[in-house]
């Protein structure tokens, strides 16, 4: 970009907006001096850049401590606006939705679920979704204007666009323009991600995978999928198909991952999770059917992690989706992916569990309002580890 040093003066002013806003934010009601210590900037640089914040809105005065009252005219406290603006975060699955609502702080106000049938068409599904927004909205007494942004995580494989290339899960959700049906709802962007990538990103904002930037996210079932940060970044691929590990039955293998898991003959309905807990409860009382159709499940769900592990190389590999929970599988893993792996991943739980798909979404919407406030400040400093 070469020197900053007069030569854009309206750039100038949108890197210290950024710069004091960013100081704002992080900050519990600093004064005017604790923003110039911080920021490194000019008192009065500061003073201008706060008082045209305060004129968008995004900035208010504090009220005056007490203690600081008693003894005299006390310095003049100014905080960030959460309250400016909302985001959504969303979860459209296969049996339910899910809504979290936040402040522009991304801290958790409001949440809503609606359930749904799993063979719902795509346009009762979509009318479920907006149901749930439309509740929380009005319990939480926020207007839909506020909204600045909303995250989507749905199952499938998600183009840029928002577009579902690809997704079997759901009735009529191969080809559905999902991004552009929402953005009809809301007057605000609207970022549609796959499921697990969604779930990926809410480990690394909130649940396991807070310390480590090189993580593998594995939604377990019987057509696992799997989101990947590479660097603290989301990898989603050329086409965003990244972490399809659920198609790698098809390299060379008959047999189904439903079909693994049934104890009859008779493939498993991909969606039908109690059908498949009941296999697993039976494996635990000591059927032998049900024993080696676990064995069989978990054997291939390692497999197919550890092809994925091989290729990403992660720190650390988080199990989540509903097969999460089942005993059994943790354990299995471990030991596998220290077999097949020169150098065997951390394997740990999501400590989010069915709210990691909804969490991730919101993490999403706040990634794009974040890029809004701050972009200016983004192409001039490096980059965060």
């Amino acid at each position: 970009m070469g020197q900053l040093t007069g030569g854009d003066p309206s750039l100038l002013r949108r890197i210290n907006s950024a710069v004091v806003l960013r100081a704002l934010r992080a900050a519990e009601s600093p004064t005017l001096t604790d923003l110039t210590r911080v920021t490194g900037l000019s008192r009065p640089t500061v003073e201008g850049v706060v008082e045209g914040l305060i004129g968008t809105g995004l900035v208010v005065e504090a009220g005056a401590e007490e203690g600081a009252r008693r003894q005299g005219r006390p310095a003049r406290r100014y905080r960030f606006r959460t309250e400016a603006g909302h985001l959504l975060g969303i979860e459209i699955g296969s049996h339910r939705v899910a809504v979290l609502l936040s402040g522009l702080d991304g801290r958790v106000i409001g949440a809503g679920t609606k359930e749904v049938a799993e063979t719902a068409s795509a346009d009762e599904r979509l009318e479920r979704v907006r149901a749930a927004v439309a509740d929380l909205l009005r319990r939480a007494g926020v207007p839909r204007d506020s909204l600045r942004a909303v995250g989507v995580g749905s199952p499938g494989i998600v183009e840029a666009d928002g577009t579902v290339r690809l997704g079997t899960a759901l009735p009529g959700w191969t080809g559905l323009p999902l991004g552009e049906r929402l953005r009809r709802s809301f007057r605000c962007p609207v970022r549609v991600e796959n499921d697990a990538n969604a779930a990926a990103v809410a480990e690394h904002w909130k649940g396991a995978a807070q310390d480590t930037d090189d993580v593998v996210f594995v939604m377990a079932g019987l057509s696992p999928g799997a989101g990947s940060l590479i660097g603290g970044r989301l990898h989603r691929g050329f086409g965003g198909a990244a972490g399809e590990i659920g198609a790698l039955h098809l390299l060379g293998r008959d047999v189904t991952p439903e079909k693994l898991l049934s104890t009859t003959g008779e493939p498993l309905h991909p969606l039908d999770e109690q059908a498949v807990a009941e296999v697993f409860a039976k494996a635990r009382r000591g059927d032998e059917q049900a024993v080696a159709a676990v064995e069989r499940f978990i054997q291939r769900l390692v497999h197919d992690v550890a092809a994925l592990v091989l290729a990403m190389d992660p720190e650390l590999v988080v199990v989540g989706g509903w097969a999460a929970g089942l005993h059994g599988v943790l354990d299995p893993l471990r030991r596998e992916l220290e077999r097949y792996c020169l150098r065997p991943p951390r394997v740990a739980q999501s400590l989010l569990g069915e709210a990691a798909v909804a969490t991730g979404a919101l993490r999403l919407a706040l990634d794009h309002v974040e890029e809004e406030l701050f972009a200016v400040e983004k192409t001039v400093t490096t980059r965060r580890r």
